[in-house]
C-alpha cells in the first residue's frame, strides 16, 4: 500500500510538470466572458488519469431534474435547445432548420458504434460523463446553476456527443470500469474525452474507476487528454 501511494504520488507530480510543461496556451472566449480567460491543458492520457481527484462516488440525493436542460442554448432568439445545436453542430450532411428548429434531412456518425445514424430523432445527445455520474463524482455539491452550465455545456466540443440512441442507452449512466463504446478503435478517444471532461469541471473519480482508466491509457500509448477548465 505504501509503495502504491509512492508510485500515485510520484506519477502526480509528474504529471503536473507535464500540464505546466504542455499547457503554454490561453484562449479567450468571446460573446458576453470575452474579458475572462481560461488556460488550455494538453497532457499525456496516463498523468491525466493521475490529475482526477480521488473520492468515493456518493449518489444520495439525485434526480436527473436537478440538472436543468436543455436549455436555450448559446443563442436564446434562434429557437433551438442545446439538444438541437449539438446535432446541427455535429452532423456529416448538415439538415435542413425549419421553423421551430425543426431538423429535416441531415446525416450523422455514431462514432460509438461505428454506423451512420439519420434522421435527428434516432439519435440522441450524450453527456459524455452523464449527469447522474457527475453528481455522484462532486456535483451535489454545486449550485443549481453550474450544474445546469454543466448539463448544456456547449463550450467544450467533447462534453455532448451526438451518437446513436441505441449506444447511449447501453451506456446509460456508467463509467468506464462498467461500460466502453462498443467500437474497439473509438475507445482511447472516449477515454481520453471522459478524463478530459472530468478534469474541466474538477470532478472526481473513485478507485475502481482510476484503475480502469490506467489500463484504458496504457493500451493508448501517445494519446493525450486536452481540457479547458469550465468557468
Amino acid at each position: 500500500m505504501i509503495k502504491r501511494n509512492l508510485r500515485r504520488a510520484a506519477t502526480i507530480t509528474a504529471a503536473l510538470l507535464l500540464t505546466a510543461l504542455t499547457a503554454p496556451t490561453t484562449t479567450a472566449h468571446a460573446q458576453d466572458r470575452s474579458a475572462e480567460r481560461y488556460e488550455t491543458y494538453t497532457v499525456p492520457m496516463a498523468g491525466a488519469v493521475h490529475l482526477l481527484p480521488l473520492a468515493a462516488e456518493v449518489r444520495d440525493g439525485y434526480v436527473r431534474t436537478k440538472f436543468k436542460h436543455w436549455n436555450a442554448g448559446k443563442n436564446p432568439t434562434d429557437g433551438c435547445n442545446t439538444r438541437a445545436e449539438v446535432l446541427i453542430s455535429e452532423a456529416v450532411d448538415a439538415p435542413e432548420v425549419l421553423p421551430g428548429c425543426k431538423l429535416s434531412g441531415g446525416r450523422w456518425w455514431s462514432y460509438y458504434d461505428d454506423k451512420w445514424v439519420t434522421p435527428a430523432n434516432a439519435l440522441d445527445v450524450d453527456h459524455m460523463v452523464p449527469l447522474a455520474e457527475a453528481w455522484d463524482s462532486g456535483a451535489s455539491a454545486w449550485t443549481a446553476q453550474r450544474r445546469e452550465a454543466y448539463a448544456n455545456d456547449l463550450d467544450a466540443p467533447t462534453s455532448l456527443v451526438a451518437v446513436s440512441a441505441a449506444s447511449n442507452r447501453a451506456k446509460v449512466d456508467k463509467d468506464p470500469a462498467e461500460w466502453l463504446p462498443p467500437a474497439t478503435d473509438a475507445r482511447c478517444r472516449y477515454t481520453s474525452e471522459w478524463i478530459g471532461t472530468k478534469l474541466r469541471w474538477g470532478l472526481s473519480a473513485d478507485t475502481v474507476e482510476v484503475e480502469a482508466l490506467g489500463r484504458l491509457a496504457e493500451g493508448c500509448p501517445g494519446t493525450t487528454v486536452t481540457y479547458e477548465q469550465a468557468p
